[in-house]
């Protein structure tokens, strides 16, 4: 079995990764150019409804998880609580048509 060396891992991650994952200056200095050249764009918006997309999503799949991985009863409150997640990655779906100067009913009518 081969060793493994974390620290040079890490010089390697970090040697791989974008200037904007790796600083908060130049992340700044994207961001800006992003609210700059893209009016349809609006930044916080679009980081707000990603990371809350995965968020939730996440939050759904661990709940379907415990039903049918864990034995976790599929009740009336389990199908509640994945109703309430569903409403939550309404909530950033919504946001990311914000984020991007989007019509949901657009988006809706694109996909069927």
């Amino acid at each position: 079995m081969s060793q493994v060396d974390l620290k040079a891992y890490l010089k390697f991650v970090e040697g791989v990764t974008s200037l904007p994952s790796n600083n908060y200056d130049h992340l700044h200095t994207r961001i800006e150019e992003l609210r700059s050249d893209n009016p349809f764009l609006n930044p916080s918006l679009a980081l707000t409804s990603a990371i809350g997309l995965g968020s939730e999503c996440g939050e759904f799949q661990e709940i379907i998880k415990k039903v049918f991985f864990q034995g976790k009863p599929f009740s009336e409150e389990t199908r509640f609580h994945l109703k309430r997640e569903l409403g939550d990655i309404l909530w950033y779906w919504t946001t990311a048509c914000r984020a991007l100067d989007l019509d949901p009913n657009q988006v809706v009518l694109e996909n069927v």
